[in-house]
């Protein structure tokens, strides 16, 4: 992943405008799971409408392994 939005080291900050360029996050999947499930109901009354429908949103889990930093860069800007 490349899109790097802030980084902090220990006190060290690095923010981005809007993303630091040259900074780098590499992440390992461990795999993905459905979150819970999401009920969407549809009703009109006096005309017999009814819609139940039902949504389960698939969601990854990552294991960050490595935050890479950009060269030359200043802390702090």
């Amino acid at each position: 992943m490349d899109s790097v939005l802030f980084i902090n080291d220990d006190g060290n900050v690095i923010t981005g405008n809007p993303t630091i360029k040259g900074a780098k996050v590499r992440a390992t999947s461990l795999g993905e799971f459905k979150g819970d499930k999401v009920i969407v109901f549809k009703y009109k009354p006096k005309v017999r409408y009814r819609r139940k429908r039902g949504h389960r949103q698939i969601y990854t889990n990552l294991l960050i392994t490595k935050i890479i930093k950009p060269r030359g860069r200043k802390h702090g800007t």
